[in-house]
């Protein structure tokens, strides 16, 4: 039986390392339905398959699945899946205001 595991690369955007509350912010906006992945790029310089790794490399084995059944084709992390009607990044009722 191979228990072999290739560790995982590390990721370093154009910036250098990523801080923990920067690692948090994109696990954060990962979950996130209607942030794209190309937001996530735009400001912190990781691609799709940057995000990725890092969220392999964060969560645990089963939540990391349950992250890419999630994402997988969805049209609302790809900008240019994503309908025209959803101009924002969040769902309006998401930030209550007083």
């Amino acid at each position: 039986m191979n228990t072999y595991q290739p560790p995982v690369p590390t990721i370093l955007p154009p910036q250098g390392q990523l801080s923990a509350s920067e690692v948090s912010r994109i696990v954060e906006m990962a979950w996130e339905d209607r942030t794209p992945f190309e937001a996530i790029e735009q400001i912190f310089g990781l691609n799709e398959s940057g995000v990725i790794l890092l969220m392999r490399s964060e969560l645990k084995g089963r939540s990391f699945r349950l992250w890419r059944e999630r994402v997988s084709g969805r049209k609302t992390k790809h900008l240019q899946l994503r309908s025209p009607e959803v101009s924002r990044g969040y769902c309006p009722t998401q930030y209550k205001r007083s």
